[in-house]
This record gives C-alpha cells, structure tokens and sequence, in this order.
C-alpha cells in the first residue's frame, strides 16, 4: 500500500543532506527529509557549565527553534523576542540534547561544552527526528575536528545515533511520517536509538483508543529500520567529506552496523 506521497509504508522520506553548510560552526549540516527542512549545528566552548567546572566532565546542549515561516503561514513570533520558549520547544531541545549526550563519553570529553542548534527552516512532520539525525552528523564532524587538532586526546564517542517517527494509521503501521499522518494517527510514535538495536528514547501516545503491547512492539522494530537505513546515510554521508567514524569511537566500541 502507498501513502499520498508515493511511500510504501515502511519507506522513510527521501533524505538530502548538505555538509559545511554554516561554514562557521566546527559541525553543520543542512538536512531535509522530503518537505521538512532543518539547519543543525555544532558549536564547541572551551567552558563549562559553572555548575560543572572542576569535574573534568565535559556537557553537550541543545536548542531548537522554529523559523516563522517554516509552516504554511507565518508564526507570531521567534521564541525569545518578548516571550519564553513554548513547552513544545523545550520538550524538544531537551529530547535532542538527551539523545546526542547518549552518543558521547562525557568523562573523556574534558571541560568544554558542545552547543547543538537545530533551526527547522521548512516543516512537513518528523522535525525532532530529523534534528536529532542531522545533529548526530554535525556533532561527528565537530569531534573530528577536535582531534585533529589534539583538542581532545582520545576518542569519545561510544555509540551512532539516528531517530525517526512510526505512526498507527488507518492504512497500517507506517513509516517517518508527514504532517497530514501526523495529525491524524492513532499512535504516533518517536524512536531514538543506535543501529546496533539499543534505544535511547521512545515516545508515543495513544490519542484514542489503547492499542496492544504487541502493536507497539511492532511499530518499535519498524523504527528500526528506520533508525538502520538512517544511520547508513549518516556514515555515507561523513564518508564523503573525508571523516572516519570509526576513528571517533573508542577503542572496543565501533561495530560495523
């Protein structure tokens, strides 16, 4: 069965991504997944949090911001000009900075902050998965960085990380969905996770009637190839511009997914 877009469903959107796109930042990627556009960036301070200085553990944050015109009509405001950023905002730079800390050793990491910021530029569903996608490419391309420069001393990463949505529609279980399924499923489901098969995050609400564990269970292993495929486009796509992920891991950690 095919979805409006064409999908079948357990397609995910077709995925551009444009590395270096901020030529300022240490990590940047312009991501798209079919409709839904995001600008991630990995900024690095040589700081810390003052609740963290002394510790010798570095800290990785996130902030998330929608563009006013990343929807079909013009948004009031940017978060910050005049008001306090809404709930949703920070669920959501709270949902990337837990995802992207799961991938780090913070203990190796040492006393700096790494400062992940997703813009979502066009929005068409699925805007926290990809940022938390994106991201992952971005905070890679900031740690290779770091080390070619001896900035850090060993590697810290200790696990890929990709995400994206799964939700309960009329038609069946389905794949990184668009807004009109979105808004309309009866369970729209968020996976976090590694593409060795270990989560970091699930999200998901029954906006009706409770569905069975065994439905559930089903649309977490359907995230996965999800989360499988993704994780392949972030190695490729590091591949291109001349960074080894393997050389990020820590020793004893890479597995060739």
């Amino acid at each position: 069965m095919t979805r409006s877009d064409g999908r079948a469903l357990d397609e995910h959107r077709p995925v551009e991504v444009i590395p270096g796109f901020h030529r300022n930042a240490e990590g940047s990627v312009l991501y798209r997944a079919g409709r839904t556009v995001v600008l991630c960036t990995a900024s690095v301070d040589r700081t810390v949090p003052p609740w963290m200085a002394g510790k010798g553990r570095g800290w990785l944050t996130a902030e998330y911001q929608m563009h006013p015109r990343s929807g079909p009509e013009r948004r009031e405001a940017r978060d910050g000009r005049g008001k306090a950023p809404s709930g949703r905002t920070q669920e959501i730079q709270r949902l990337i900075g837990r995802a992207l800390r799961a991938a780090l050793d913070l203990k190796r990491l040492g006393e700096m902050t790494i400062a992940l910021d997703c813009d979502v530029l066009e929005a068409d569903g699925g805007t926290r998965t990809a940022s938390i996608t994106g991201s992952f490419i971005a905070l890679a391309m900031a740690l290779s960085r770091l080390q070619v420069t001896r900035a850090i001393p060993e590697p810290v990463l200790r696990d890929q990380v990709a995400a994206i949505s799964v939700g309960h529609l009329a038609e069946g279980l389905a794949l990184d969905l668009v807004y009109t399924e979105d808004s309309t499923a009866r369970v729209d489901l968020n996976l976090v996770a590694t593409p060795r098969g270990a989560i970091v995050e699930v999200q998901a609400t029954a906006e009706d009637e409770a569905i069975p564990r065994s439905e559930l269970d089903q649309m977490v292993d359907l995230g996965f190839v999800g989360v499988r495929a993704l994780a392949r486009l972030q190695r490729e796509v590091l591949g291109r511009i001349g960074v080894d992920l393997a050389a990020l891991f820590q020793a004893g950690r890479w597995v060739e997914p």
